[in-house]
């Protein structure tokens, strides 16, 4: 990898690093990094496909009570800069290196926990020290400890990917060549699966009587290969104004009566 790709992968990985903190512009998504990270390395196609398929797996993921859940942040940029190191080694089989980085991301996704531990163990100490300073009202020292922790998240993610961005391009390549088929295969199979996964997710979050109309019909117009992403998009954004507008018709008219979702009242009306 060259020098300025090399930085510009740092500088990604760094944003990345602090966004699984802040979570303010998502550059710790798995779509924003690996397309972020596709684009510097001139990969932006791949890079887009393997962000948009660990995006379905990531979904799922959410911190809930102390349970931590695996880290995105560096599951993407590491998985993002394997892939970039097989195609700029010359590897043929692009679906075979996307499939190996996605198996490499949910390692790494789940090792990732480990550098988020020791650096929320590292702000133990950072929060005490604020707290000190905010008794003797430094404010210029609180926001030099708020910046210095954000950041130490910054750093978790970047300096492994520095580490990642000196392995040899032909390395890379050689061990996916040296890959035998029925590895690689049940990396394509599992690959597949992560879409099915993502969408299983999404739909045990998010199903009731209400959705479910919007579900079937979704996968029956993706079916229809005349239609493109744009399109079903659109159909999409025209479905939620419909449905948002008999929702309000159905406040106005129904008063107190009713429960104000449209489809909600025709429903209940066959139960």
């Amino acid at each position: 990898m060259n020098p300025i790709s090399t930085v510009l992968v740092v500088i990604v990985a760094f944003l990345a690093g602090m966004e699984g903190i802040l979570d303010e512009w998502e550059f710790h998504q798995p779509i924003v990094a690996c397309t972020l990270i596709g684009l510097v390395c001139g990969h932006p196609t791949e890079g887009i496909i393997l962000g948009g398929s660990l995006q379905l797996m990531a979904l799922g993921w959410a911190n809930i009570g102390a349970a931590v859940a695996p880290d995105a942040a560096l599951a993407s940029v590491a998985s993002g800069i394997i892939l970039m190191l097989a195609l700029n080694g010359g590897t043929t089989d692009v679906t075979g290196a996307i499939n190996t980085a996605i198996g490499a991301a949910t390692a790494l996704s789940v090792a990732g926990l480990f550098l988020t531990m020791i650096c929320r163990t590292l702000a133990i100490p950072i929060v005490h020290a604020m707290d000190a300073a905010a008794e003797k009202a430094d404010f210029g020292a609180i926001d030099r400890l708020q910046i210095g922790a954000i950041c130490m998240q910054g750093a978790r993610i970047a300096i492994p990917a520095a580490a990642l961005c000196f392995i040899p391009a032909a390395a890379v390549t050689s061990v996916l060549n040296a890959m035998p088929a029925w590895l690689s295969g049940g990396m394509t199979v599992g690959g597949g699966m992560v879409a099915a996964v993502g969408y299983a997710m999404v739909i045990n979050m998010m199903a009731t009587k209400e959705t479910w109309p919007f579900f079937v019909l979704g996968f029956v117009l993706a079916t229809l290969s005349e239609l493109t992403l744009i399109a079903l998009g659109l159909i999409g954004g025209c479905l939620a104004i419909l449905y948002l507008g008999l929702k309000d018709l159905a406040k106005e008219g129904a008063g107190a009566a009713g429960s104000g979702d449209p489809l909600g009242d025709i429903l209940d009306d066959y139960e």
